[in-house]
């Protein structure tokens, strides 16, 4: 089922910690559940301050393992990467400094945000290689749930399709728990993600998937992306 939140109500303090957070490493496949809270359209500096607060009461175990969807108004943040190496998008984009891994990175209508406000530490998550295969192998499910191939590439992280880059990730950790997540390009508006040479990538490498041919719908890929998750994460959704 799925369940609407409003980002101020997300970091409501709890009156104590949930007995449930901490997992218990076994011989079983532990299963965790997660919060997702569907948000819509959130100014990028409104969800930056907000996950720094989540991952904060995550960490302290106030608040279970919690996924937000939203989308942003076009901004292109800039990651340390980038900034180190003296890269900056074209004229006519707005821009943001983020302390997330990673170059330039989109945002925009027609794209799906998903922030993993998630303590990794169940089986497997002994990484940030992992923690990030684990991310890419769940996008791929997804898209193959919605009858579309995709693959990882040699030339960046992240998910690609057709031989161009369609799904970023960028996160930053704190005693393992994680803000900031990953972007599907679904339908962006033609030539605004293009225009970027996002992670030290050529312009035009990064793309949406309706431009490669593809029909794909914010809904279906939500769902299959929450149908998904069990498999591809140990984690289901509430």
């Amino acid at each position: 089922m799925k369940r609407t939140f409003d980002l101020k109500e997300c970091c409501q303090p709890h009156s104590s910690k949930l007995h449930w957070e901490e997992p218990l490493r076994s011989t079983m496949v532990e299963v965790r559940c997660v919060e997702v809270h569907h948000l819509g359209v959130v100014p990028y500096q409104t969800a930056m301050e907000q996950m720094k607060e989540l991952q904060a009461k995550r960490i302290d175990d106030e608040i279970p393992d919690t996924l937000l969807i939203l989308e942003h108004p076009e901004i292109v943040t800039v990651g340390p990467r980038a900034r180190n190496d003296g890269i900056a998008p074209p004229e006519g984009y707005a821009t943001q400094a983020v302390d997330r891994g990673g170059g330039l990175t989109w945002h925009g209508p027609g794209q799906l945000v998903a922030y993993p406000i998630f303590k990794w530490n169940l089986e497997g998550e002994d990484s940030v290689a992992a923690i990030i295969e684990r991310i890419e192998g769940w996008v791929i499910e997804a898209l193959q749930a919605c009858g579309i191939a995709s693959d990882r590439d040699s030339r960046m992280q992240g998910v690609w399709v057709h031989g161009k880059k369609i799904c970023s990730i960028g996160l930053s950790f704190l005693r393992w728990t994680s803000r900031h997540g990953f972007t599907i390009n679904i339908d962006t508006p033609t030539g605004r993600v293009e225009g970027i040479a996002g992670c030290g990538l050529d312009q035009a490498t990064t793309t949406c998937i309706n431009q490669l041919g593809h029909s794909l719908t914010h809904k279906a890929i939500l769902s299959a992306l929450l149908n998904t998750m069990e498999k591809s994460l140990s984690r289901h959704p509430l």
